[in-house]
């Protein structure tokens, strides 16, 4: 239920209006996805694991994802397999990766045919070290690797020993939410995000102490599930702030619940893009976030449409909050500007970009498989396709 499967099923559903798209979940543990999934869309599941029965090859642990990666645990010499039948298959179209596991092992195994893209959804710095020198030994062996933010593409063109053929940047696209732009009335401040260590709740519940202090009539909202939680509801109860911070759980939708808050507030150790900004701009909210890596400076302009923070720092976090509670005017002048930079956004904007790289990576495969002959009349046949 994260921002990358939000990201995932936007693209795709765009992408479905004129394209053939199918999205591959290497494993499956519920019958339906948390998010309904795009018309027109596809779902294939490689080891589906609702009947509980996992098989000998699940005990065993992956040998192509590292352990640094980050869904390393999802991974099994089973998934290995599946993996590599899955994308050994394929014999015409356009292979996007995800994660960083699935990119390098696309890297090894993709048939040359096949046109790859390796997304980049967090930053290279927030990879552990070996993961990152794999990335910049394979990655090169990629048709195309995107990223969300100039600063990380940047990163990836200094890292990367050998250039894929394409090395862009892409946002991603704000998702369009139910519920109308919010008045900016009530007492509120909103946070969204898994309950993890990175997302920074710890520092966000003590900040919010010094808010409370200054005003009690003000309520911090969180939603989110994950492995946090109980240590993230002891910090509220240690400082007395229960009923003035609430841990509200999940919903699918939180379109409703950002048009009932007047601020939005992002706290995380570092990012990729965070969608979850651009969200709450299109609801007209102002955005109060640390400066973290990477992401929150590239969609913030300070003092215009938001407020950076320097990261970690609780103080400042708690100033520049109590700063929008203080001043309304500047509160709605941000929450005004905050809804013209997410139009920016917008999916037909971002869906347009994406459409141009795929046509431009078909294109020129297409006259590479010219120039090499037998292949020409299944290259002009596949970017026939394509257009």
């Amino acid at each position: 239920m994260g921002g990358t499967i939000r990201t995932v099923f936007n693209l795709a559903g765009h992408l479905a209006m004129e394209h053939d798209v199918e999205i591959v979940s290497v494993v499956r543990e519920r019958e339906e996805p948390f998010f309904p999934v795009p018309p027109g869309v596809r779902i294939r599941y490689l080891d589906d694991r609702l009947p509980r029965r996992k098989g000998l090859l699940s005990r065993f642990p992956t040998r192509l994802v590292p352990k640094e990666e980050a869904a390393y645990h999802w991974f099994t010499l089973r998934t290995d397999l599946k993996l590599i039948r899955y994308i050994r298959g394929r014999r015409r179209g356009v292979l996007i990766g995800t994660r960083p596991g699935l990119n390098l092992i696309m890297s090894l195994v993709a048939p040359p045919e096949i046109i790859t893209i390796a997304q980049e959804h967090g930053n290279l710095s927030g990879h552990g070290p070996e993961l990152r020198k794999r990335i910049a030994r394979r990655y090169g062996r990629l048709d195309a690797v995107v990223t969300l933010t100039q600063t990380d593409l940047q990163a990836y063109e200094r890292a990367l020993k050998t250039r894929p053929r394409l090395l862009a940047q892409v946002p991603n696209a704000v998702t369009r939410l139910t519920g109308g732009r919010s008045p900016l009335t009530e007492k509120t401040v909103i946070a969204v995000g898994r309950l993890t260590h990175t997302k920074g709740y710890d520092l966000l519940i003590r900040a919010w102490a010094h808010v409370a202090a200054r005003y009690p009539d003000w309520t911090l909202r969180i939603f989110g599930d994950g492995p946090r939680r109980e240590k993230l509801q002891a910090s509220i109860d240690k400082r007395e702030l229960t009923g003035k911070v609430l841990l509200m759980g999940s919903v699918p939708d939180v379109g409703g619940e950002l048009a009932q808050s007047s601020i939005y507030v992002l706290s995380s150790r570092r990012e990729g893009l965070p969608m979850v900004i651009l969200e709450a701009m299109s609801k007209g909210l102002p955005v109060v976030s640390y400066d973290c890596p990477t992401g929150p400076a590239e969609l913030i302009t300070h003092g215009h449409d938001g407020l950076l923070v320097k990261p970690e720092k609780i103080h400042a976090m708690a100033d520049a909050i109590c700063t929008l509670i203080e001043d309304e005017e500047l509160r709605r002048t941000l929450g005004a500007n905050a809804l013209e930079k997410a139009a920016r956004y917008d999916l037909e904007v971002i869906g347009a970009r994406w459409e141009e790289l795929l046509h431009g990576l078909c294109r020129e495969e297409a006259a590479t498989q010219t120039d090499q002959g037998p292949a020409g009349e299944y290259a002009r046949a596949r970017d026939e396709a394509a257009r």
